[in-house]
């Protein structure tokens, strides 16, 4: 199977993903296919890493509402833990950042992580029999993952650098891969990081740690058990809550409920439709170690690599505990915007990540008091509250 992958992919046929899922007419398409019905032009691409994941990537080349020439250099917009690149067009063309961004007439890249569905595939590893390709992290995202997307983008377009939007997990992650990896700083010009996530030591978030925690405590008996993957697409708790909030009731309370106790409260910043939708791609699915790995960041005081424990951390890192990311060499010129509402990603451990980067342009709070972590990707006010913003930086590193 894995070799006809390749041979496709080599060829340049490779085929779009589809998912045969039993969902509404409009949730249950791909990127490419939501996209052109919204009038956007996309292509899907692939990516192979390093350490062989092949990661699917999504191009927008150009906005509905541009009427100009494309502005240089290219973008790349990265989704957050659990997510997919269809995140950021699950809120429609009027509010969805692929959608805005694209409008503003940058040539827009989204990809995705391993081990979501549409990067669930590896040259010689079978994600449903190998416990090999679950292992892996955030660092491996940041090391593996965002580089190569970094220098596929740079190769196709033959751009020598490009700006960086990256939401959660996805900011964390560039963090993470810029301190690994010093020689990606010269390829990007400006990152914008939207409630990264590095330590959540002050979460208020009870249901993320709980769920973190969770998977943390249990690590060992879930891969005893040969469980490896979490939260899949197609799997119990998004089946069940796809069923549940396509149900436009269900959708504007339980589910509307159940959203801000994990997120932050924001009355009226979601519309209904969108929470119907969005559980129609959300969880997309990770590692069981990565869900572990949130868990250790609820419980310290620090930004650093899995710990597996002494003995063991010893022989992977040459040292008792793991070792803290330096966030002291991540010189790129990073600007955050978050909210104060922010239950996931608090505004403790954002401040706490600004104040260690060298090359700070400006720690934004967005004006509305309420906005909270899942607006970044899912309200109906991104263009009025954080699209200003970007397209302020991304303008300044643009030409």
């Amino acid at each position: 199977m894995f070799k006809n992958i390749l041979g496709d992919i080599e060829a340049g046929v490779e085929k779009p993903l589809k998912f045969n899922l039993m969902y509404p007419s409009m949730s249950s398409l791909n990127f490419t296919e939501l996209a052109t019905r919204h009038g956007y032009v996309s292509e899907q691409h692939t990516v192979i890493t390093e350490d062989g994941y092949i990661l699917t990537m999504f191009r927008i080349t150009k906005g509905r509402h541009c009427r100009r020439l494309i502005r240089k250099p290219p973008v790349l917009l990265m989704h957050g833990l659990l997510m997919s690149s269809d995140s950021f067009l699950d809120s429609g063309p009027n509010a969805g950042l692929a959608y805005l961004i694209s409008d503003l007439c940058y040539d827009l890249w989204l990809p995705n992580i391993r081990g979501n569905y549409y990067s669930r595939r590896h040259i010689n590893l079978d994600p449903d029999v190998d416990k090999d390709f679950w292992d892996f992290s955030n660092l491996e995202f940041g090391y593996y993952d965002i580089p190569a997307s970094i220098d596929y983008i740079l190769r196709h377009t033959k751009s020598t650098k490009l700006n960086y939007i990256g939401f959660s997990q996805g900011g964390g992650t560039f963090v993470i891969m810029n301190s690994k990896r010093p020689e990606y700083m010269k390829k990007t010009g400006v990152a914008i990081l939207l409630a990264p996530g590095t330590k959540h030591t002050y979460t208020r978030s009870t249901l993320f740690r709980l769920l973190c925690e969770t998977y943390l405590l249990y690590f060992p008996l879930l891969t005893d058990i040969g469980e490896y993957e979490a939260l899949p697409l197609g799997g119990i708790v998004q089946k069940l809550s796809a069923f549940l909030c396509k149900d436009t009731l269900i959708a504007s309370s339980g589910c509307r409920l159940a959203l801000g106790l994990l997120y932050g409260p924001h009355p009226g910043s979601m519309e209904t439709e969108t929470v119907k939708v969005l559980f129609q791609h959300f969880p997309a699915g990770t590692s069981v170690k990565n869900m572990a790995w949130y868990g250790q960041s609820v419980n310290i005081d620090e930004f650093q690599n899995f710990d597996y424990g002494a003995i063991k951390n010893l022989q992977v890192y040459g040292s008792v505990q793991p070792p803290a990311f330096n966030l002291s060499l991540v010189e790129v010129p990073i600007v955050i915007i978050h909210g104060r509402n922010d239950f996931l990603a608090s505004p403790a451990d954002i401040e706490w990540l600004a104040s260690k980067l060298p090359n700070l342009l400006e720690d934004f709070y967005v004006e509305e008091p309420l906005w909270n972590h899942f607006d970044m990707t899912y309200s109906r006010l991104t263009s009025k509250y954080i699209l200003p913003k970007i397209s302020e930086y991304l303008k300044k590193y643009s030409h």
